[in-house]
Formats: structure tokens, C-alpha cells, sequence
């Protein structure tokens, strides 16, 4: 057997998916903070996630679930909505991938293969719960008593005392109980469509009827026997699902129907609240200009609205708001003097130029919140109730955490190591996690530059093993809404590292759209996907040419991108051929009324033949295509539609411009399949030796 550090970059790096496998996750700290609970595997290599706690009292950790245990011949079978909704949160690993546990973190749920489990902690036991079909999303009540989940076909199970109660049955196949729809899911980060109430006798349940909603059929060629599947897909312009929520009581069965404001189709978040005070739901127009937040009354089930937002461009959802304080303020997002900040009851608490990215924890002692004063980093503050504020991270990097009875959990990474640290901090004392990802077997080791009249964030990777002159470029950005590339964390720049030593120069730029910089640069992109992007990376690559000279050969810069990056590759080879000769454009949107109602009508509006989605749309521009272009996609992609690609080939055929494709059978918008991550990697870097005669 080939040890992993002996392995190939490629093949390394698609054996750890990404150097991600071995590394702790998916956190949950008791209510006293003295327990940890976490998510990991036995090696980088080890695809197989198993439950762990950690315990400060004896300072150590215990494996409290080996999934392997619990499955035949260690092999796991997934339903396809269980596949779904891994898609929607970006999982490819298995094993225990997500649970629930009760509120004092004594109990746990998941389910594996289908099948509902449940953990006592203090007993050490481990059960099979009574079920009905195949378990999804598996919740448990706040004193677990009881488990509810959802089934596949949209019913709502509760399992009690080893029984199972139906709770919601759908009236008809195209309506669903419990589940979070698909723009919930992909756009909102909302995953859960239920949730228990503090009392543990409640539900809030949505409902959707998703029989409006167009239908597309989703085919593996290279499978001819299997039929097609069947996916309801809400195209720009289109009608959405019809989203409700009730209030619904365990033991009648009884429910009560929230309204809320009908001129708002999408139901964002839901806060059941503590059972202190009341609970919370955000509701957002289909033109994403204006929100309410709602207090809804347990008893009466009636919704009334709190807080009217409004925003000429677009409402930005963040974690962790709407929320209460212990006093029974209310505490939201707003943007104030280009700001994203914190605000209670309306008045801003955080200081200004600090960028906030997520509320993690709010106590009796104050809020625990994400942001940074610098695009590049993300640091974790402390703001307390009497107005103190204090900054509890200061390395440069990227810094997330988790924080519950005086504990605070932090994960960060840094540009000293590829180390992954998490630390336990918790009176004066620090303790730490074992991370057991492997390491990328090259040193990254990119310069941080400002590019350019905007001074675009920028990172630069050079060869390793050459002289840094007269080198091809490899420009690799995202470039849209919703991610930043450029960021203070060594791990993220390890593959392009590797591209590097291949005799490249490497370049990553966050344009405008991009987030973390201010809600002005955001808004750039308002009305038009296209120009700032394509502008933003053709004149980062003109400044590091006009501030390196001979550093790069203008003649050889080629640029890749995957999902909006590879829409902006497709837009640079038509639009810029002076600057970009060659393109690699992996799962594009080429026409963005082929993708969903929510992420595209917030920027681009809600008329499909507006003239804002003539302008930004690749396959307009296809016939002005002439250095060599390489198209790949996922043939069972349900987020971005391989028709996008194959519209784009096809409007490429008519102009008579020469192309590459590469299909991706059975492959959806992410490639966590080992094989065809490393020959992917591989068949991307012979495209552009050949299209920018490399030897």
C-alpha cells in the first residue's frame, strides 16, 4: 500500500476530500460547558464520521459512537433525499454526518442508513428507535422525551416510547411536512424545515405544495436504464412553492396557522425561542426588498410584526438573527454608514468598520459574534450587555466558534500552519482537540497584494522549484456574491500552490460582489452579474503585469472557475481575449434564467426578460468566444442544470468556435468521488499546457 504522503498531489488531495477528512466538526458544548460533543473521523483518509465528547473535567475525549458498528459490512445506503439534502449542505463524508441532542446534551439522536439511533451519554447505551421508513432529519425534544423526523415522501413521524405517531400527512404528493424547500436549503442556509418548541408537548412545522413549481427530469446517459428523476425546480421568474407554518400541538394533534404578510413568499428563519420569550419568524417579499420580523403568540398562534426592514437593493440574511437578549430586546442585522453591524432594538452596538458576519452566541454576559475590520480575516468579538467590547482572537486568520456556559470553543486557521486548531477556552485555561486531517505534502506560500485602482484583495502563488520569470498564468477566482477566495488561512491555497510548481503563476482576486469588504461592494453587482466581475479580474491580472514587470507572460494567462466562477471564466475568454487566452468553465451559469427564483431575482430582478439577464448572459456571448475554452459538468447536477453547459456548447457549435467537454457522469455540483477529483485536477492542467503551448 502507498503511504498517503508517497501519493500524488492530486490523488492526496482527493483521497482527504480536500484534507478535510480527520478534522473535528459539527460542535455542540453542554449547557454547563463542561462537555463538548463533535463529529470526526479516525484518519485524513477516513470518509466514516463518529460521534466524540470531550470532557474538561477528566481533560480528554471518548468515542461514544463507531458507526461502523451499526452497518453491514461497513457500508452505508442513502436514500435520495438523504443524498439531497447532503448536497444542499455541502457533505460528502458518511457516517454520522449530523444529530440532535436534548438540552442538557444528554441525549443524542442521528440516523445512519435510514435508521433512527439514540445515545444516552450518562448510561452509555445506545438504542434503535422505533421508525417508519426512511429517517431523515432527526430532531430531538428540548427534554428528550421524543424524536420527531421526516420521511422522504413529506410525512411528520414522532417516535415515543417505542412507538411512532404520524403526525402530518401530506393531502397530496406534491405537498411535504417538516421539510425545508429547496431555496431554504441552497440559498438560505435554512436546513430545517421543524422545530421543537421549549415545552417539548410543540412543533413549528412548515408546509410547502411545491405543485406550482416547474418539473425537470434529471438523467444519468451513461446509465440508459435508470429512469429519469423527478425534480421540481423553481426557474427565475417562475412560481415558487407555497410555504405555510403551523404551531402544532403533540397531543391532540391540533395546529394553529401562523399568518404573516401574503405579499412575502419565503419564510426565512423560524426562532421557537427558550419558552422566556416569544418566538420569532423572518419573512422576506419575492423581490427581497423588504422583510418583517414576528413575534408569534404560543397560545394563539398569532404572528405580529415587530420590525419592518426595508433596503433598496437587497436584504442580507445572517446567522443568528433575529434573536432575543436575556432582557427581551430585540436584536437584528442592519447596515449602517456601509456597515454590516448589530443592532438592539434598533439602535447599533458594534463598532464602526467591523464587517459582521454571524451572531454565534448571545447569554446572560452579552453577545458572541463573527466579523472582522480587514476582508481577509475573521475574527470572533464580545459584546456585553453594559456596553464592553473585547476582541477574542488577534491572530491573523480565519477564526469560527461555539460557545455555551462559560465555554468558548474556538476553530482556527492560520497562515503559520495548515494546522487546523481547536482550542477550548474556559477559565484562563486553554485546551485543545485533536485535528487528524493530513497535510498537503507543498507549502503554500502566497504574497498578499492590493491590485489595481480598487485595490482588489488578492493572493499570488509562485513556482517553487523555477526562476519567477516570464511565467503563464492561472487566474482562479470565484468572483461572485456569497464567497471570498482571499483569505488569511493556509489551507486554502495548498492545490494552487501545487498548480504553481507546475511552472504557473497563480493569481486569486475578490472583485466587487464579493462579500466581508462592505455592503457598498456587495452592491456593485445590483442589476448586472457581469461587468464588474469580468472588469475586477482583468485588471488585477493588468496590475500585477504593470507592478511585476517580467513576471508574467501576458501572452499565456488563462483563467478556471467553478459554479459563478466558472460563469465568470466563460465571460472573460468573450469579453477580455486581450487579456485571457484560455478558459476553463466547470459547471457554469450560462444564462441565469436557467437558475433559481431566490439567489438571482435578489440581484438581477424578477422579469426573466428584462434586460438585465440579456446582458449578463454567457450564451449571448459565446460567438465572440475565440482562445480555447474547456466546459465541464456534472451530469446529475441539481443546482446548476447541466442544460446550462449544453446550451453553451451548443450556441459555441452554431458560431462554429472550437470547444472541449467534459461530461461528468453521475456526478451532481460538487466531485467528492476520489477518482474523479484527482483526474479532474490532471485533465484541467493538460488543457492549459495545450491551450497556452506549454512543454
Amino acid at each position: 500500500m502507498v503511504a498517503s504522503s508517497q501519493l500524488s498531489f492530486p490523488r492526496h488531495s482527493a483521497k482527504t476530500q480536500r484534507f478535510t477528512l480527520g478534522a473535528p466538526r459539527t460542535f455542540t458544548i453542554s449547557p454547563d460547558g463542561q462537555r463538548i460533543l463533535f463529529v470526526r473521523s479516525h484518519s485524513g483518509t477516513d470518509r466514516i464520521g463518529r460521534l466524540y465528547q470531550y470532557d474538561i473535567h477528566s481533560d480528554g475525549e471518548e468515542l461514544l459512537v463507531d458507526p461502523l458498528n451499526l452497518l453491514v459490512d461497513g457500508t452505508e445506503e442513502l436514500s435520495a433525499e438523504e443524498r439531497a439534502r447532503r448536497e444542499r449542505t455541502r457533505e460528502a463524508a458518511g457516517g454520522i454526518t449530523s444529530y440532535s441532542t436534548d438540552d442538557n446534551c444528554e441525549r443524542v439522536t442521528f440516523v445512519l442508513s435510514g435508521k433512527l439511533y439514540l445515545f444516552d451519554i450518562p448510561k452509555k447505551k445506545l438504542t434503535e428507535l422505533a421508525s417508519t421508513g426512511i429517517v431523515i432529519d432527526p430532531q430531538l425534544a428540548p427534554d428528550g422525551s421524543a424524536v420527531a423526523y421526516i420521511t422522504p415522501d413529506g410525512e411528520l413521524h414522532l417516535s415515543c416510547d417505542g412507538k411512532v405517531e404520524v403526525l402530518c400527512v401530506p393531502e397530496h404528493e406534491d405537498i411535504f411536512y417538516g421539510t425545508a424547500e429547496f431555496v431554504a436549503s441552497e440559498e438560505m442556509s435554512r436546513h430545517h424545515g421543524f422545530w421543537w418548541c421549549a415545552d417539548s408537548k410543540s412543533l413549528f412545522v412548515e408546509r410547502f405544495d411545491q405543485s406550482p413549481v416547474r418539473k425537470v427530469w434529471i438523467s444519468d446517459p451513461a446509465n440508459p436504464d435508470n429512469p429519469p428523476r423527478e425534480v421540481r425546480y423553481p426557474f427565475v421568474g417562475s412560481p415558487n412553492v407555497i410555504t405555510s407554518l403551523f404551531l402544532l400541538t403533540i397531543g391532540d394533534k391540533s395546529r394553529k396557522e401562523i399568518h404573516w404578510n401574503s405579499e412575502h413568499e419565503y419564510l426565512c428563519s423560524v426562532n421557537p425561542g427558550d419558552g422566556k420569550v416569544p418566538p420569532l419568524i423572518l419573512t422576506m417579499s419575492r423581490n427581497q426588498r423588504r422583510a418583517e420580523i414576528s413575534a408569534i403568540d404560543p397560545d394563539t398562534a398569532q404572528a405580529r410584526v415587530i420590525a419592518d426592514v426595508k433596503d433598496s437593493a437587497w436584504i442580507d440574511l445572517v446567522a443568528g438573527v433575529p434573536t432575543w437578549s436575556p432582557a427581551g430586546e430585540l436584536i437584528t442585522h442592519v447596515i449602517h454608514e456601509n456597515t454590516h453591524a448589530i443592532a438592539i432594538n434598533g439602535e447599533v452596538v458594534t463598532p464602526a468598520d467591523l464587517q459582521v458576519d454571524g451572531i454565534i452566541g448571545v447569554d446572560r454576559d452579552g453577545i458572541t459574534f463573527s466579523g472582522s475590520f480587514e476582508p481577509t480575516q475573521s475574527h470572533i468579538f464580545w459584546r456585553g450587555w453594559g456596553g464592553e467590547f473585547e476582541a477574542l482572537t488577534s491572530e491573523p486568520g480565519v477564526h469560527m466558534a461555539r460557545t455555551a456556559g462559560g465555554t468558548l470553543l474556538l476553530i482556527s486557521r492560520t497562515m503559520a500552519s495548515y494546522e487546523l486548531k481547536v482550542q477550548i477556552k474556559r477559565d484562563g485555561a486553554t485546551r485543545t482537540i485533536s485535528a487528524l486531517n493530513e497535510k498537503p505534502d507543498v507549502d503554500a506560500k502566497p504574497q498578499f497584494l492590493l491590485l489595481g485602482e480598487r485595490k482588489l484583495q488578492s493572493a499570488l502563488l509562485l513556482p517553487q522549484n523555477r526562476e519567477p520569470k516570464n511565467l503563464p498564468l492561472l487566474v482562479d477566482p470565484y468572483g461572485g456574491p456569497g464567497h471570498s477566495r482571499v483569505l488569511l488561512a493556509k489551507s486554502l491555497y495548498a492545490e494552487a500552490q501545487w498548480i504553481a510548481n507546475q511552472g504557473f503563476a497563480v493569481l486569486i482576486s475578490d472583485g466587487r460582489g464579493t462579500p466581508h469588504r462592505n455592503p457598498e461592494w456587495e452592491r456593485e453587482i445590483l442589476d448586472d452579474l457581469s461587468s464588474a466581475p469580468v472588469t475586477d479580474q482583468a485588471d488585477a491580472v493588468l496590475a500585477l503585469i504593470a507592478t511585476h514587470p517580467g513576471l508574467i507572460d501576458s501572452t499565456r494567462v488563462s483563467i478556471r472557475g467553478w459554479s459563478f466562477g466558472g460563469y465568470l471564466a466563460g465571460l472573460a475568454a468573450a469579453r477580455r481575449p486581450d487579456v485571457f487566452k484560455a478558459a476553463i468553465i466547470g459547471a457554469p451559469v450560462t444564462d441565469f434564467r436557467l437558475y433559481d427564483t431566490f439567489y438571482t431575482e435578489r440581484f438581477m430582478g424578477s422579469d426573466e426578460k428584462d434586460s438585465n439577464y440579456e446582458k449578463s448572459s454567457l450564451l449571448n456571448e459565446a460567438k465572440n468566444i475565440t482562445v480555447p475554452v474547456m466546459i465541464i459538468h456534472g451530469m446529475v447536477d441539481d443546482n446548476v442544470l447541466v442544460a446550462n453547459s449544453l446550451k453553451l456548447s451548443s450556441a459555441l457549435l452554431e458560431a462554429g468556435v472550437a470547444h472541449e467537454v467534459l461530461p461528468l457522469t453521475g456526478v451532481t455540483h460538487m466531485t467528492p468521488q476520489e477518482v474523479v477529483a484527482e483526474n479532474l485536477m490532471l485533465l484541467e492542467l493538460d488543457f492549459l499546457k495545450r491551450s497556452l503551448d506549454i512543454n
